[in-house]
């Protein structure tokens, strides 16, 4: 558990704070924390999409506005 909250604060982080990152790198951010989530906790997609998903949605929404929703994750 202390890894998994380590992972998603780093990512986290990084999402909202590297200026240079731009949409397409923290959707790539994002991926690559889920297949980590999964290795961590294998065969449960369907909590990563219930309670992790959601989060990082909104903040790419929120760093990012309309451009976020338009494209498909």
């Amino acid at each position: 558990m202390r890894r998994l909250r380590l992972i998603v604060d780093l990512t986290t982080g990084v999402l909202w704070q590297d200026p240079s990152l731009t949409l397409e790198e923290a959707r790539t951010l994002i991926s690559n924390l889920e297949g980590a989530v999964l290795s961590l906790f294998p065969g449960q997609q369907s909590t990563f999409e219930l309670v992790l998903r959601p989060r990082f949605d909104r903040i790419l929404r929120e760093r990012w506005g309309e451009e976020a929703d338009s494209s498909v994750h």
